[in-house]
This record gives C-alpha cells, structure tokens and sequence, in this order.
C-alpha cells in the first residue's frame, strides 16, 4: 500500500469528505491560517447523537491513517458528547448540537458577520 504524503488542504478535503459521507451536519470550516499556530484549518460538525458522534470520529481517524498514514490525537470520543480530532494540520470537533450550541466555537474563529450565518 503506498501512503501519499498530505498537504493541509488535502487533509482538509478527506476530513470534509469522510464527514459527508457520514452524514455530519451543519459542518463549518474555518481557516485558521495566520490566525493560529494550533493548525491551517478547523472543522466543526454535529451528529445527531452521541453513536453518530463516536462513528463518525472513529471512521475518519481510520480514513486518515489508512490514506495518509495520518494518526490522530483524539478526545473526547467514550461519551460521545463532543470528540475533538488532531491531525496536525487540521483540527475537527464533532459535536452533539446541544453540546455544540453551548460551547458556540464557531463564534470564537469567524468573524462576526461569518458566525451570525451559521446561527
């Protein structure tokens, strides 16, 4: 098996990929480059329960270490609540929507007229 050699914009599109065909909703990505050091981008998603949550953290860290040989620091993913995925280029927080409407991380990276869309 050859293991290709990732970009962060291509780590992006497995992460955008992987979360569609899992069925994840209200996905919002965000750039964080020139914003962070933590990573070039950020991507919070919902599942519409805590089995979606974990599944869906479970499959994409699979993906990425099965394509890119990417492996992933994760949280977070025995509760289902919240699951937060580090690639290192790409940092991913899956969310329960009720969990996702308290932490409100989306209001901390956009800029206001960017948050109050996704709202």
């Amino acid at each position: 098996m050859t293991v290709q050699v990732p970009t962060s914009d291509s780590t992006l599109a497995a992460v955008l990929k992987s979360l569609d065909d899992d069925k994840a909703e209200d996905v919002v990505q965000i750039d964080l480059r020139g914003k962070s050091e933590m990573g070039d981008h950020m991507v919070i998603a919902s599942g519409r329960s805590s089995r979606q949550v974990s599944s869906m953290a479970e499959k994409l860290t699979d993906r990425l270490k099965q394509t890119y040989g990417i492996l992933s620091k994760v949280e977070g993913k025995t509760t289902g609540d919240w699951v937060l995925i580090d690639t290192g280029d790409v940092v991913v927080h899956l969310f329960r929507p009720e969990v996702r409407e308290f932490y409100q991380l989306e209001k901390m990276w956009l800029d206001p007229d960017e948050a109050a869309k996704t709202t």
